[in-house]
């Protein structure tokens, strides 16, 4: 948290925004934004987000965690593939039929198309 404060304070610095200014873009109380620059944990993650738009960076918690950039969750999901698919069993209607098998009669009058 100390990192991603002193990283808001320089970005803010950079783009030469006082803290007052930051605060009232982000619809917070000055105290906050100097707790939040100086890494407090109690600073909340909506605060932060509203810093960053404010700042012109709202992208990037836009890309927090990317679905398609989640290197680590990818190759999780790949291991938990099965190794095969089967094709569900046909199930055997055992009554309203005499023979107990279906026909592709019975399957047009229940709206199956296979």
């Amino acid at each position: 948290m100390k990192k991603l404060g002193e990283d808001v304070s320089a970005a803010r610095k950079r783009r030469q925004f006082t803290q007052r200014r930051l605060a009232e873009g982000a619809g917070v109380s000055l105290p906050t934004i100097r707790r939040l620059e100086s890494g407090d944990p109690g600073v909340s993650l909506a605060t932060l987000a509203m810093v960053l738009v404010v700042l012109g960076e709202g992208r990037r918690l836009a890309q927090l965690l990317d679905a398609s950039a989640d290197d680590v969750g990818l190759m999780l999901e790949q291991q938990g593939l099965p190794k095969r698919v089967r094709s569900p069993r046909k199930k055997v209607a055992s009554s309203g039929s005499s023979s107990g098998s279906v026909s592709p009669s019975d399957d047009d009058a229940i709206g199956e198309a296979f």
